[in-house]
């Protein structure tokens, strides 16, 4: 039968054709984007006729993608009216959201990635795959092509979430949960496909175990260089938890229940997840995922999966030793157990006394709070949340002068530099060597980051230290201007004491006690003295300014980034020959790759030593901080009792001059009742008399006037509002 012409594409108007995406299983992916407003849409056309039965897959494919609706499967778009003009045939076309990061294929192929994603990747994908599967298997329909190439990612909010795309080869159960036909990848097809056998959701699990597997450990589980008819009679009769097989350089398989290293999972992640992979990887397709959990309703894999992802994990860096510590904690866990924990796991047991946890702001967690509280939200790796455990009780880090071990297979090229190894096993260890030197840099850069969470802590401590300065210094000033006054006053008082004492009214002991209360002023004047704190503050500030322009306060991470980058174009120049087909066979020694890994590790070695020097000196110069707080608070106690007393002597002196003042009143008064009782003698006239008591009158009338006269000198007329019983008191009396 003629199959009919192919349609001539017209020209859109209101959209470009900027690029082709990809392809998938019966057409091209193109990215459009719209003149005007700039909106991006991936469009999906037929390249070719198709049959009656792949029309139907076309068909099908487009009907399940319009009625799914969840974050983790692309979602599909209205076809544009001006972009249906496109079509090549009488197929519909199918518009979707553009994914502008790229496909997960994209992310595996970095070289540095070649033995696997970080952590935090790794759980991203967890979490967004295992969440798009289930929502397809509720929706009773099975993907059957899952494959990194199938599987894109796109930023939302700042994160970047991963969505499954190409539902060509989908299959929709309503009509029964049994299915014969397929065409997919076959490199993540489940066993049964192979031979059409009938199979069911669980194709999907083996597909997602092997993407999951890949991701962690940078390559396929089961024998990854064969195609899958090559080994599948090799891998059938594996053991029920053997999730990997690898043929060692002599050609034997070997088996295991455990991932590869290296891979970057912490310890507590570990173990759940080869659980996880042993029941997604299980060759009987009955007894893969794990059967149904009767407690969730939900397929036993799937439980294990959310268990994972709830886990709330703390990843400690002990700066002491640049050992790693990941902590699983407990809902009710406390602070003081937390410390424990730490206590019995570092390899100088730090009491809990001396520990010191800081976050990368250079904030330190509150031992108020539940450690799972000072966690940010959701669960993420150690490459992405880390806190900083200090040992108080130090203030020179010696610091790590070994670096990180080296897996065996990067070892025995280190060891037999000149040994002459075939391309293919080669590239797997010269990947695991470039792993090793990816790590050393890393290694370096959290361990800079614990620097810089020191110095931040540090700045904090200035700022605090500086707060206390400038309270001791306003107690300070206020002393020496309040004893400036008494001191002036009471030297007045005494002055215009003695004048009056030989005429007037005296008191020896009154008299002492303002003559100590002088003395006491002088010493006073020594405790409101802070200069020596002083000068020892601003060394200090000097020398947290010249901690902060220091070249090692900066990251010095660039030589070993330019080692990375050589150690990168090694591999690429030998995944460029294991493709070339001359020679077919070829070998190769590791001198190039071995001198790189021995000069990374010489200068990662330089840049630990300048960071443990200057952070030690950064945690010296917080000591001195922390040792001098107690010198200002007591410098402020002092202050304040000194001031205290000051006010006590004053207020003692007021009530004695008010008192000296009512004795001269009364004296004076006595006088006048005298001069009124006295009778006139025979000689006196009355002239005299009135002379006398006018005398007497402007005596008093002048002592008064003086009295009132020193008063208005005295210190009364200063700002004493600050004496306790003050001025609305004073004028009372």
């Amino acid at each position: 039968m003629e199959r009919p012409a192919l349609k001539k594409s017209p020209t859109c108007i209101n959209w470009t054709n900027k690029e082709r995406l990809g392809t998938g299983g019966f057409g091209h992916v193109y990215l459009y984007q719209h003149n005007e407003t700039g909106e991006k849409i991936a469009v999906k056309l037929c390249r070719l006729d198709l049959n009656v039965k792949n029309k139907e897959r076309w068909s099908r494919e487009i009907q399940i993608m319009r009625k799914l609706n969840h974050v983790n499967i692309v979602q599909a778009r209205e076809v544009p009216e001006d972009v249906t003009s496109i079509a090549l045939n009488d197929l519909p076309l199918l518009a979707m959201e553009y994914c502008a990061k790229g496909d997960l294929r994209k992310v595996l192929n970095k070289p540095e990635n070649c033995c696997g994603l970080k952590e935090s990747e790794v759980l991203s994908l967890l979490s967004d795959i295992g969440s798009g599967i289930q929502y397809l298997h509720e929706n009773k329909i099975i993907h059957r092509d899952l494959k990194p190439e199938n599987i894109v990612l796109q930023e939302i909010g700042g994160k970047l979430v991963h969505k499954i795309i190409d539902l060509g080869y989908a299959k929709d159960l309503d009509q029964g949960s049994l299915c014969t036909s397929f065409v997919g990848t076959l490199q993540y097809l489940a066993p049964e496909l192979f031979e059409s056998k009938p199979y069911t959701v669980t194709v999907d699990y083996w597909s997602f175990g092997t993407v999951i597997f890949e991701c962690i450990c940078g390559f396929r589980p089961f024998l990854h260089n064969m195609q899958p008819v090559q080994w599948i009679n090799k891998v059938k009769n594996k053991g029920l938890k053997d999730i990997m097989a690898v043929e060692d350089m002599n050609g034997e398989i070997r088996f295991s229940a455990h991932l590869s290293y290296p891979n970057n999972l912490s310890k507590p992640l570990l173990e759940p997840i080869e659980c996880l992979l042993q029941m997604l990887l299980l060759w009987d397709p009955a007894f893969r995922g794990g059967g149904l959990d009767p407690k969730t309703n939900k397929p036993r894999c799937f439980t294990l999966l959310d268990k994972i992802l709830n886990m709330k994990v703390m990843h400690v860096l002990d700066m002491t030793s640049a050992q790693l510590h990941s902590m699983v904690l407990g809902v009710e866990e406390s602070f003081l157990c937390l410390q424990r924990r730490l206590e019995a796991q570092t390899q100088a047991h730090i009491s809990p006394e001396s520990q010191e946890l800081l976050l990368e702001t250079g904030n330190s967690l509150d031992p108020r709070w539940a450690p799972m509280q000072c966690l940010p939200d959701g669960l993420r790796g150690w490459d992405a949340s880390i806190v900083f455990l200090f040992d108080k009780s130090l203030t020179k880090y010696s610091g790590p002068l070994t670096a990180r071990p080296l897996p065996d297979s990067v070892n025995f090229i280190v060891r037999e530099t000149k040994t002459q190894l075939p391309l293919s096993p080669l590239r797997k260890v010269w990947g695991e060597a470039l792993s090793y030197i990816c790590g050393l840099k890393e290694d370096y850069l959290r361990l800079y980051q614990g620097q810089r969470a020191a110095m931040l802590s540090l700045l904090r401590y200035n700022s605090t230290l500086t707060q206390y300065k400038h309270r001791l210094f306003s107690y300070s000033q206020q002393l020496h201007a309040k004893l400036a006054i008494f001191k002036t006053s009471i030297q007045q008082d005494l002055e215009q004491y003695t004048k009056q004492s030989n005429s007037g009214i005296s008191s020896e002991k009154m008299q002492r006690a303002w003559q100590e209360n002088e003395q006491k002023a002088d010493g006073f004047t020594q405790v409101a003295n802070v200069s020596g704190l002083d000068e020892e503050i601003l060394a200090l500030h000097s020398e947290i300014v010249e901690l902060q322009r220091s070249p090692f306060a900066r990251r010095q991470g660039d030589v070993m980034e330019k080692f990375e980058e050589k150690a990168v174009e090694l591999y690429k120049q030998l995944k460029t020959k294991c493709k070339s087909n001359d020679p077919p066979h070829g070998y190769s020694d590791s001198s190039d790759m071995v001198r790189t890994i021995l000069q990374t590790v010489q200068n990662q070695d330089r840049a630990l030593k300048d960071l443990y020097t200057h952070l030690s000196a950064i945690l010296m110069c917080k000591q001195r901080i922390v040792d001098l707080f107690p010198k200002l608070e007591k410098a402020v106690v002092n202050i304040k009792a000194a001031e205290t007393e000051v006010m006590q002597m004053q207020t003692k002196r007021q009530k004695e001059f008010w008192f000296l003042l009512k004795i001269a009143c009364a004296q004076s008064n006595s006088q006048l009742s005298s001069l009124k009782q006295k009778q006139p003698s025979d000689g006196e006239t009355v002239q005299q008399l009135l002379d006398e008591n006018q005398r007497y009158l402007n005596h008093l009338t002048s002592l008064m006037q003086d009295a009132t006269q020193e008063l208005k000198q005295s210190v009364m007329d200063q700002d004493w509002s600050w004496v306790e019983f003050g001025a609305n008191k004073v004028d009372s009396q």
